[in-house]
This record gives structure tokens, C-alpha cells and sequence, in this order.
């Protein structure tokens, strides 16, 4: 072989592996952890697998699970029904605590009073009806917010400005086959991330849509936001609503080739673990029955697929945190979080991890944890027993606390 030919193959090679380094190291395990708190304050326990119970949910997620980012959403005046009780204080003192123990956070601004999806994107109720003043209020919204977290120490690391906003945002409907209110939309978005840039430059910004089971709306989307100023094309992933792995597969390779210059992040997936819906869109309950096991199954075929695609930097289970054994803060049931419901014989004794809560690291598997210095740093109040679990602090006997052995 030529040297010069040679030499150029081997630095071509080093590139490549350079460049598939840098892919690897950027990938981010997150989860939606909004109704953790509520959780909490109904003194529901958060089993591991064991059956022994966590002192610090927060914290089993981050350290059992791998998670290192906890998405929040954020309503403007919460309706109170069932999961949206995210109000800006709430959101705050999660978000104080999430970044005190060393996770990054991600802030879904819904821009409205209640769920903001496909099938509803309601205007708040104290906002204008005028689409210009609106415009406006939704500048000095997301401006205030944003102020309000930087003055908690608690900056959001990524920001949604939207909640799957495939057909529109904050009372504006768009449509793909139709020209007809997307000069209003896009002013909408340029407003939010124009107010993102100067309250929390370092953030990456967020659109969220959920046609990822649809290319051609998803292709039409974004092409249309083109002129926006964002970083991230987030998705939601339901197979039940948005069809097959290799259906998100095909997505996601027309992503890279259509959008190169995003990254692209799962914001949103979930699997049942029981009682799979008779009116889904799709049924995979042949390869993935509505159990742990076919729910761990799921996760960890979606995990498989996710790393063939270099642009995808980023996976967030959606509400992993249902635990409804014993309780009533959410309902009606999901059953599609990580944590048993007590019924059934695979399912006695509720409040336990199921298996794909031990799945999910699957996704950074082989990848340095940058956070681990502040992990040590943010933990080190915690005393732990000699095992490695988080221990009260009035226990007697030795126990490890600052990175040391200790006799209380």
C-alpha cells in the first residue's frame, strides 16, 4: 500500500474511534421523576428488589438505576388533578435537591394550567387570549421562571420549551398539511428560547414532539422550525401508541441523515409491567407481555437499538417512580413504573424495584461517570451500613460515613 494512503486510512480510523468515543461519553440515562415528592410525603416506601427499603428515593435512583438527570414538569397554575400539581415552588425545592445530589436537571415547560399533549395544548387561564400579548407573557413566564431556579442555585441543565408539541403549543394549532398558524407558532417558540439563552446560556434546548412512529410528520415538523434557535430533537416513545423498535429505528436513521446538526433524545418511554391496554394502537404483547419480565424485555431491546444510533444522546423513563401498592397519590394505575404493585404471585410484596429498573443502565454501560466526583461530594452527609445501603443516621455499631469506617 502506498505510505501516504496507509498513514491517511489509519488517521481515518482514529477518527472514527475518536469521534465514537465522544458519541459514547455523551450519553445521558434520565428519568421523569415529577410526582417523587408526593410519593414521599405520603410516607410510601421505595423497595430494592430485596425488599429493603431506601431512606433516599432520589438517590436509589441515582445510584441503583444509574439515573443522572431528573426531568421536571412545570404547569402555570396546577389544575390539582391527578399528576399535575407541578407548580414553580415545587418545581424549585425538587430542583434544588436534585442538583445538590449531583444530577442535572431537565425542565419541561407545559405552558399550561393542565397536561399539554396531542390532544390539548391549553392556553393558561391568566394568560391573554391575543396571541401577540400571549407571545409576550410567555417571554416574561419562562424568563421569571428561569430567574427564580438561577437564584436557588438550581439551573436547569436542559430545557423543553413545549410538551409534545407536534400539532401546536400554549392555544396555537398547527397542522402538517397546512400553512395555517405556524408564523404564530414559531413566534411562540422563538419567544421561549430567546428568554432560555439569557436566563441559562449553558442549557440545551429542547423541542418535544411524539410522531416518532410517523416519519413523514416528524420530517414535516421540524423542517418547519428550522429558523428556531434549539439544540435537541426530544421524542416520546410508547410502543403502544408509536409502534416498533425498529420502526423508532428507522426514525432515527432519518433523523441523522435529515437534521445532522441535532442530537436527538428519548424524553419520554414507559412499558406496562401489568394490564396491557385493549385499546392500544399496537399490541407487542407476543414478544412483550404486560409483565416485569416483558417490561424489562422492552427496555432493554429499546436500549440495544438506541445505541446503534450515534446522534441519540439521551433516554428518560417516564414516571418510573409509580408505586401504588398501598397508596392512593396517583391514580387511575400506569403500571408502567418500575416498582411492584403487590398483586399476582410474581408481584407479593409491593413497593419493590422490578427487573428494568436495573435495566436502565444498560444505556450508559462503558461510559466514564463524569458525576462522580460530586456524587461523592453530595452523598458525603450520607451514613451507609457495611453493605453499601444508606443506614439511619442513629444506627449503632460501625457504619461508613464520609468515605469512611466509622464506629457510632
Amino acid at each position: 500500500m502506498n505510505p501516504s494512503r496507509y498513514f491517511c486510512h489509519v488517521f481515518f480510523l482514529l477518527a472514527l474511534c475518536v469521534g465514537s468515543d465522544v458519541t459514547a461519553q455523551s450519553r445521558l440515562l434520565g428519568a421523569d421523576l415529577s410526582m417523587l415528592p408526593a410519593y414521599e410525603q405520603a410516607n410510601v416506601p421505595y423497595k430494592d428488589a430485596n425488599g429493603n427499603v431506601q431512606n433516599d428515593p432520589l438517590l436509589f435512583f441515582r445510584d441503583a438505576a444509574g439515573i443522572r438527570c431528573v426531568r421536571l414538569r412545570l404547569f402555570v397554575q396546577p389544575t390539582g388533578e391527578t399528576g399535575v400539581i407541578q407548580d414553580l415552588d415545587f418545581v424549585t425545592t425538587f430542583a434544588r435537591r436534585i442538583k445538590q445530589a449531583g444530577m442535572k436537571v431537565m425542565l419541561d415547560f407545559h405552558y399550561s394550567d393542565t397536561w399539554a399533549d396531542p390532544s390539548q395544548q391549553k392556553r393558561p387561564a391568566s394568560w391573554p387570549a391575543e396571541n401577540e400579548a400571549a407571545c409576550q407573557q410567555l417571554y416574561r413566564y419562562t424568563t421569571d421562571c428561569l430567574a427564580t431556579l438561577n437564584a436557588a442555585g438550581a439551573t436547569p441543565d436542559y430545557i423543553q420549551i413545549g410538551n409534545e408539541i407536534s400539532y401546536g403549543m400554549c392555544g396555537i394549532a398547527v397542522h402538517t398539511g397546512s400553512d395555517q398558524n405556524w408564523d404564530t407558532f414559531r413566534s411562540f417558540l422563538t419567544s421561549a428560547a430567546k428568554a432560555c439563552r439569557e436566563q441559562a446560556p449553558k442549557a440545551k434546548i429542547i423541542i418535544h414532539t411524539e410522531r416518532a412512529g410517523q416519519w413523514s410528520v416528524t420530517k414535516n415538523f421540524y423542517d418547519r422550525i428550522s429558523t428556531i434557535d434549539y439544540d435537541i430533537i426530544g421524542l416520546s416513545y410508547y410502543p403502544f401508541w408509536h409502534n416498533s423498535i425498529s420502526v423508532l429505528g428507522t426514525t432515527l436513521s432519518n433523523l441523522a441523515t435529515n437534521f445532522p446538526d441535532k442530537e436527538v433524545m428519548i424524553v419520554e418511554y414507559a412499558y406496562y409491567n401489568a394490564w396491557y391496554p385493549s385499546d392500544a394502537k399496537y399490541n407487542f404483547t407476543s414478544t412483550y407481555p404486560a409483565t416485569p419480565a416483558g417490561q424489562q424485555k422492552f427496555t432493554e431491546d429499546l436500549i440495544a437499538e438506541l445505541l446503534r444510533h450515534a446522534n441519540v444522546s439521551g433516554l428518560f423513563y417516564w414516571m418510573p417512580e409509580e408505586n401504588p401498592y398501598g397508596n392512593r397519590v396517583y391514580e387511575p394505575w400506569q403500571n408502567r413504573g418500575l416498582f411492584n404493585n403487590g398483586y399476582g404471585n410474581e408481584w407479593t410484596n409491593g413497593n419493590r424495584a422490578l427487573p428494568a429498573f436495573y435495566s436502565l443502565k444498560k444505556f450508559t454501560e462503558g461510559q466514564p461517570d463524569h458525576l462522580s466526583e460530586v456524587k461523592a461530594s453530595s452523598s458525603s452527609s450520607i451514613t451507609y451500613d457495611l453493605t453499601g445501603k444508606p443506614a439511619s443516621r442513629h444506627v449503632h455499631g460501625i457504619v461508613i460515613r464520609q468515605g469512611r469506617k466509622t464506629l457510632y
